[in-house]
Order: C-alpha cells, then structure tokens, then sequence
C-alpha cells in the first residue's frame, strides 16, 4: 500500500506544486473578488464586515472613478491598435528579412522592456517638455506605445517563427498571389500570435502608473485615481472594476481557447 501511494505521489508531485503556486498567484485576486462584495465598514478599512450585491449594482458610485476608467480603456484602445500594426509590421520584417541593421534594431526591441518605469517615464517627461509638448491624453498614448511595441514585436516573433514556411511555399506553387497567400495562409496563422499581442498590450496599458503618472499632466487614468483614492479611502467599487476586467479576460482566454479545439477537431469530424 505504501509502495503504491509513493508511485502516485510520485507521479503527480509536480502537477500538485503547479497547482499550488497557481493557487498561490490567484489568491490576490479570488481577494477582490470578494472584497466586490463587501460594504466595508469604513472607507478605511478592508475587513469583510457585510455582504452586498449595491457595488455591482451600481460601479459608478463616483463619476470621477467612471470617468477614469472610461479614459483608460480609451488610451489602452488607441495604444493597442497603434502598437500592434506597427509591431506586428516590425516582426514580419525581422522575422521574414535580412538588412544591415538587423541584429541592431533585435537589441533596441527588448531596451524598452529592459528599461526601468522610472527611467522611461522620466526620459519621456523630458522628451515632451524640451519638445514644448503640452502633457495630456496623447503624450499618454506614445509613452504607451512606445513600451508595449517591444511586447508585440515579441510575441509576434514567436508566432511566426513556429509557422511552417512550407505552407506559403505550396500556395504560391497553386498560383496564388503574393496578397492571396497573405490574406489566406499567413494572415490566418498568424492571427493567434497577433491577438495574444494586442491582449496584452491593452493589459500593460490599462494597468499602467508610473510611466503614465509622469506623463499624464491633469489627465487621470484608472490606476492614478486608485493612487489618490488610497489617501482618503478607496471605495469598494474599485473592486468591481478588477474583477469584471479579469473576468472579460478570462472569458476572452476562454473563447480563445475553444475556438482553437473546434477548428483542430473539424479535419478529423471532415
């Protein structure tokens, strides 16, 4: 009996620590999750004092909270989409093409993800003001694009050296174009890597507050009024934002993940 529970321990110690740490990495947010719920005693204090439905009821207990998250998903929106064309741009050349420069322009890459916050945004805040850039909603924007282009590139790389080079190389040989073999075999391929990029951009972008808080001049996101609400309470409503955002992340993660077991599964159904 020993001998074979020490076979089955064995066997599965590692998928039980994986399982611990994982416990371990959500516990902060299974926290929230139930701080959503929770009308605190006071402003000041987090204890679990009663259970409540009214923050979800109503997440826009202040408009100064609505409003910042409203202006962080517009700036992780513009940031998004601006750092994943040019990105997305940027690893197809690195990863289909050979120019001078090449292995130099692959280490500027990974200096913005290299960089410390501080460094950057300090860097950027000297930028704009030497430049007579008033601080606001765009000068937001770059500093955002200008640290999430490195983590598309990457990514984006990574989808693409894995694809099969052999799968253009037989629709071109059926006379396909040069767009056609892009818009139906590369393009296709390539759109998981693609959207993981653009996910997490958005996510490094709403989530932002150093880089942001050099730059924002009077504009406040979502992570700032968390930071100035902390010094006089922060109302259970901020809560409610966390978790609904990890929850359409998880539910995107989800989608994502069926979507790709139908489409492996419908050749062998066919």
């Amino acid at each position: 009996m020993g001998h074979r529970f020490g076979r089955w321990l064995a066997d599965r110690w590692v998928m039980g620590v994986a399982l611990l740490v994982l416990g371990y990495l959500l516990l902060p947010i299974a926290v929230v999750a139930a701080l959503s719920f929770n009308r605190p005693s006071s402003r000041l204090s987090y204890d679990f004092a009663e259970f409540t439905l009214d923050n979800w009821r109503n997440p826009c207990a202040t408009s100064d909270m609505c409003d910042a998250v409203v202006r962080s998903v517009q700036i992780g929106f513009v940031a998004t989409v601006l750092a994943t064309v040019l990105g997305t741009l940027m690893a197809f050349a690195l990863a289909r093409h050979r120019f001078r420069g090449r292995d130099g322009i692959n280490v500027l890459i990974f200096l913005p993800m290299a960089t410390p916050e501080l460094v950057m945004g300090t860097s950027l805040l000297a930028l704009f003001v030497s430049a007579g850039v008033p601080q606001g909603f765009w000068t937001v924007v770059v500093a955002h694009v200008m640290f999430c282009l490195s983590f598309v590139v990457v990514t984006v790389k990574a989808r693409l050296a894995g694809m099969d080079s052999r799968l253009e190389e037989a629709a071109m040989d059926l006379y396909a174009s040069e767009w056609q073999t892009f818009r139906r075999i590369t393009l296709p391929l390539a759109l998981p890597g693609i959207v993981a990029a653009a996910l997490l951009a958005f996510s490094l972008s709403f989530d932002d507050f150093i880089v942001t808080n050099f730059n924002a001049g009077t504009t406040v996101t979502f992570p700032m009024y968390v930071w100035g609400a902390a010094q006089r309470g922060i109302p259970p409503q901020v809560n409610v934002i966390g978790t609904a955002m990890f929850a359409v992340a998880l539910l995107l993660v989800l989608a994502g993940t069926l979507r790709g077991r139908r489409a492996r599964r419908a050749p062998r159904r066919a």
